[in-house]
């Protein structure tokens, strides 16, 4: 079970994990959570209300991580727009922006948070791994916080397709990214693990 995800009796995956994976699986995790920032709940007044009415915004982030985590809903992956239908487009995916990205926000935001709490929960095991159980709705959580996390760095080393993830491969080890890299293919192990162990 060392570095993979394997389905639990009843649902629910488990995985052998040493010190220093949690300890990075738990810093990207608060990376995430620090980086699609508070929710609106958080920033305005404590009327529960006020947040569940609240609009989001309806402009995409400059940041290209949270581009790439929140793209816009309508337009053509494959290039740009005829002209006639970019401004259509723009108000479309504006007008969609507006009222799901808050909520988009606080389902990364819990996923992420999922995680650091099941990490936090663990019992160290004096340098030895220690199993991480998972209930398959935690599971689910972290599935989409592993894909997060692997948008995300995929987004920082500027992966667009297959041919940039093969690439990788063949970095030099004196390559500034390298670790980067390491994180993003180990990540994607992962993600693929635990997504057979939620297959029927």
């Amino acid at each position: 079970m060392p570095g993979t995800f394997e389905p639990l009796p009843g649902g629910g995956a488990a995985v052998a994990l040493d010190d220093v994976e949690i300890s990075i699986i738990r810093s990207l995790a608060v990376q995430m959570m620090e980086l699609i920032g508070p929710g609106p709940a958080e920033d305005t007044s404590g009327d529960p209300l006020a947040g569940l009415f609240s609009e989001g915004p309806s402009e995409p982030p400059s940041d290209p991580v949270l581009r790439r985590l929140f793209p816009d809903a309508y337009g053509d992956p494959e290039g740009a727009p005829r002209p006639e239908e970019a401004e259509e487009q723009r108000v479309r995916s504006a007008e969609f922006r507006r009222y799901t990205e808050n909520d988009l926000r606080a389902g990364k935001r819990d996923n992420a948070l999922a995680v650091i709490r099941s990490l936090d929960a663990l019992t160290p095991a004096g340098g030895d791994d220690v199993v991480l159980e998972l209930s398959p709705d935690e599971s689910r959580q972290w599935l989409g916080a592993l894909n997060d996390l692997r948008l995300a760095i995929g987004s920082r080393l500027e992966i667009s397709d297959e041919d940039d993830s093969d690439l990788l491969f063949r970095l030099p080890d004196e390559d500034p990214r390298k670790p980067m890299v390491m994180a993003y293919l180990w990540l994607g192990g992962l993600q693929e693990a635990l997504v057979s162990t939620l297959m029927p």
